[in-house]
């Protein structure tokens, strides 16, 4: 329920601080998981900052030096942690603080169930799928590298990659690779390198320890910061047997910091013995060709079209006349025979012709119809007959005594 303040008539700010401890003493025990930081023993109270392992907040704790011995040696900064703890805020100072009940260390165990638990989730949403992996350039020509200061793993990094290819640059940010400032410090490192446009790869690395000192690289922030970099991002956290969640989400895991100096820059040497097999390799491919495509012009000068053009000219143009000379003697042929044939037609024809009949001394009789007297049955006296003759024709009447006739000369038929 809200104070009924006015400028006219204000609270004091003793009773503004009391409120807010009445509504925090409201809250009652809780269990509060986080990680130590700033840890100091004074007299028989300790003192340290718990921070969220995710986000960049913390509150400080007060307990007893038993409580915490209690917890055992596991209490330590860095350490992940579970305290039991009253909510207390402190009128006088107007500061807030947890009193701590008890402490009690997060094992191995439960830090392992937490990532798998981790994993499990940022898998369901994508994060490790292959397709969102970006291949890294063939040949960079400026690396980002994130890593501790002084460290073997920088050392390793920068003599192989150098080793390989010398011209090779590097833009070091040292940062905290374990502890409670690693994550933030190697984010803000990541987001710098991200942003400069003349970085190609970034490489996080460190050398191997244990699962605690490794913590900070299965971190869900740093995590999503390497998830959304647009700039290719290489793993090379611990030794071969270390796998952090960094490894399932950047784009490259190389086992160590060498193993990523030789996955990152391309050795140099080897690349020289492969261009000049690639360009040996093109000179036989090449001479090869060349071989056989004078072997080709060599056969084809040598056919006879090419090697005497003259005399493929002639064997033509006398394969012509005798084409033309086949022709005639075809048509010729064919016309002998059509000749042949029409004088055997005509003869054919002259024989069954009835004038044929008519010159050797025949005649035809025919009735005025047209029709053919084939007998003296059926002829009565006075009919008009027709007498055809070879040189003509003759109207006749038929009787008992002489006839008479009137002959007509006409062409035969």
């Amino acid at each position: 329920m809200g104070m009924d303040t006015s400028p006219e008539a204000p609270v004091p700010v003793r009773t503004v601080l009391a409120a807010v401890g009445g509504w925090i003493g409201k809250l009652g025990r809780i269990w509060v998981e986080g990680q130590i930081t700033d840890l100091t023993r004074r007299g028989g109270t300790v003192y340290l900052t718990l921070r969220d392992p995710v986000a960049n907040m913390s509150v400080r704790v007060v307990g007893s030096l038993s409580v915490f011995d209690g917890a055992g040696p596991a209490v330590v900064d860095g350490a992940r942690v579970v305290i039991h703890a009253k909510p207390d805020f402190w009128v006088n100072r107007g500061t807030f603080s947890l009193s701590a009940i008890e402490v009690r260390a997060v094992g191995v165990g439960e830090l392992l169930a937490r990532l798998e638990r981790l994993k499990q989730l940022l898998a369901a949403e994508g994060l490790f799928r292959p397709e969102r992996k970006r291949a890294l350039p063939f040949l960079p020509h400026r690396i980002g590298l994130i890593c501790g200061r002084d460290s073997a793993a920088e050392r390793d990094v920068l003599e192989n990659a150098r080793r390989r290819w010398p011209a090779v640059a590097f833009q070091v940010e040292n940062t905290a690779v374990q502890g409670q400032y690693a994550v933030s410090e190697v984010v803000t490192a990541l987001e710098k390198l991200d942003g400069d446009p003349l970085i190609d790869v970034i490489i996080i690395t460190r050398g191997g320890g244990s699962l605690e000192d490794l913590l900070p690289f299965s971190d869900e922030a740093l995590v999503r910061a390497v998830s959304v970099c647009r700039t290719p991002v290489v793993s090379a956290i611990g030794h071969e047997q270390d796998a952090p969640i960094l490894d399932l989400v950047a784009d490259l895991r190389a086992s160590t910091p060498t193993d990523a100096a030789k996955k990152v820059v391309p050795d140099v040497r080897e690349q020289l013995v492969l261009v000049r097999q690639l360009r040996d390799r093109g000179r036989r491919s090449m001479t090869g060709r060349l071989d056989r495509e004078q072997a080709w012009v060599t056969n084809v000068r040598s056919r006879p079209a090419l090697a005497d053009p003259v005399r493929e000219v002639e064997r033509k143009a006398e394969q012509v006349l005798a084409l033309r000379d086949r022709t005639r003697r075809s048509l010729s042929g064919a016309l002998d025979r059509a000749a042949d044939q029409l004088s055997h037609t005509r003869a054919r024809l002259v024989s069954l012709s009835p004038q044929a009949t008519l010159d050797r001394g025949y005649a035809i009789v025919q009735r005025p119809d047209g029709s053919v007297l084939r007998s003296v049955e059926g002829v009565a006296k006075g009919d008009e007959l027709l007498i055809r003759l070879a040189d003509g024709r003759l109207n006749v009447t038929a009787g008992q005594g002489p006839s008479t006739a009137r002959a007509e000369r006409a062409p035969a038929t």
